[in-house]
């Protein structure tokens, strides 16, 4: 290509500058402006009577790293325009600016060897890569910037352990229930996470938390809407328990004030966590009260959602049904099972409903041995850092205390079964209370109170006048 000239006589060289920042915290690409302007700087410093440096395109990659190998627009685009020979310089802050990973490097170097184009930084100076020695004080350039990147997230992973283990926030998206702080905890927020929490443990579903937030205008810390995913990673945090996670670890007690005690935490996670939970039961399930609940009287399986009569769609019934055996009007059995809890639950004795079913938990003494374990599992630790065990003694030393944490963990996640019937038992209006709960919380009532068996009803007209054979829907009591 023909050298560009000025109308004195002077060389044109073409330059392309590119400047780039990893973290733009200021959100307003000040760093990349001032790398332009110590490059405007430069251009003036190397131009002279003979040569003029003439920026013709500018190129910045703004809140992008370098070392981290993500695609950068801008740096793409300049490596096209220099292979399609649109520049003849190209212009820098520093060579970290245009590099960190030699990967990069060595496709740069082969873009601008046998280009001959030159490259020129503010700090670094000037990079002539069509000679050894000049790619070698490149290469030794891109070393040591990875080097120095390299150091630079070992310190910052060493603060964040300590940070970790003194219970300290770290930063980041605000977390549902506090201020951006991480220590301040907001109230209403607060009162959201009990209540779901509750919720999940009487037989609420992630779906109609979600969908009742939703409703009253409840966002997420980032101002969306809940769903059945978010709901479940929100109560699933050890934050809520005032316990600092780190790398999936639960690590110390965390600073900021709990949301729950984690007794309570642990139970959610256990019942959030269960194989045997039941996330996704299908449209049918969703829309029955008794659908998995309700049994059938000659094989024993559960009964699904259907429908029964004869003739066109529109004249049918939704219906329970197990095929083969038995087929019975939906409205009618669940009528009938409702009744019949409600029923319950108006009794004087309704209260013995809320007595629990299993030994109490120790809450206090599990929380005192896992506390002692994870003492001593840190004093193991620091002998085994000081040399004065070795890693064979400190495995067998740290089992039995691993194992108590285990056991502790274990406990703590069963000390709380929040009884489904407790909020019925002590309402003033029954019926009222029965009819503001969401079908997954009247599904969990039933599952809590009562089987109900569904037999073959008996043909024809019922003793009292009408075909509905109620001695065909046994309910038990459990």
């Amino acid at each position: 290509m023909t050298a560009l000239t000025t109308p004195s006589g002077r060389r044109v060289i073409r330059c392309y500058a590119y400047a780039r920042i990893s973290s733009d915290r200021e959100g307003a690409g000040l760093g990349v402006t001032r790398q332009f302007e110590d490059i405007d700087a430069l251009v003036h410093q190397l131009s002279t009577p003979q040569a003029e440096y003439r920026i013709v395109d500018y190129f910045e990659d703004n809140d992008l790293s370098a070392y981290s190998g993500k695609p950068r627009p801008d740096y793409l685009r300049m490596l096209q325009g220099m292979r399609a020979g649109g520049t003849d310089c190209i212009l820098a802050w520093h060579t970290d600016r245009l590099h960190r990973r030699p990967l990069e490097l060595e496709e740069y170097i082969d873009v601008c060897e046998p280009r001959q184009i030159d490259t020129r930084t503010v700090k670094a100076g000037h990079l002539d890569l069509s000679t050894a020695t000049g790619r070698m004080i490149a290469r030794q350039l891109g070393v040591q910037a990875r080097y120095e990147v390299e150091r630079m997230i070992e310190r910052q992973k060493r603060a964040r352990e300590q940070m970790a283990q003194h219970g300290k926030h770290f930063g980041g998206r605000r977390p549902f229930g506090w201020e951006i702080d991480g220590l301040t905890p907001i109230d209403e927020e607060v009162t959201h996470i009990q209540y779901a929490a509750q919720a999940i443990l009487a037989g609420a579903s992630l779906r109609s938390v979600a969908a009742e937030w939703n409703e009253r205008g409840v966002k997420t810390s980032t101002g969306g809407e809940w769903g059945p995913n978010e709901v479940k990673k929100m109560l699933a945090r050890p934050r809520n328990a005032g316990i600092r996670e780190h790398r999936g670890q639960e690590v110390a007690a965390a600073q900021w004030p709990a949301a729950l005690d984690e007794a309570t935490w642990r139970s959610v996670v256990k019942l959030l966590t269960d194989p045997a939970r039941r996330t996704n039961v299908g449209r049918t399930a969703r829309v029955s009260l008794g659908t998995g609940i309700y049994t059938c009287g000659e094989c024993g399986k559960p009964v699904i959602s259907g429908t029964c009569g004869s003739g066109p769609v529109k004249n049918q019934m939704p219906a329970y049904r197990c095929l083969g055996h038995v087929s019975r009007r939906r409205d009618l059995v669940d009528d009938m099972v409702q009744l019949a809890v409600l029923e319950r639950l108006s009794r004087p004795d309704a209260s013995d409903l809320l007595l629990a079913r299993e030994e109490p938990v120790d809450v206090q003494g599990a929380q005192e041995d896992m506390k002692e374990a994870r003492e001593l599992l840190d004093e193991l630790s620091a002998a085994l850092g000081r040399g004065e065990m070795d890693l064979r003694s400190w495995s067998v030393a740290s089992a039995g205390a691993k194992k108590r944490v285990a056991d502790a963990e274990a406990l703590l996640s069963r000390a709380v079964s929040v009884n489904p019937v407790a909020g019925l038992v002590l309402a003033e209006d029954v019926e009222a209370a029965w009819n503001a709960l969401d079908l997954s919380r009247r599904r969990a009532v039933l599952s809590y109170l009562v089987t109900v068996t569904i037999y073959r009803a008996r043909r024809g007209r019922q003793p009292g006048g009408g075909y509905w054979d109620s001695d065909s829907v046994r309910i038990g009591w459990k």
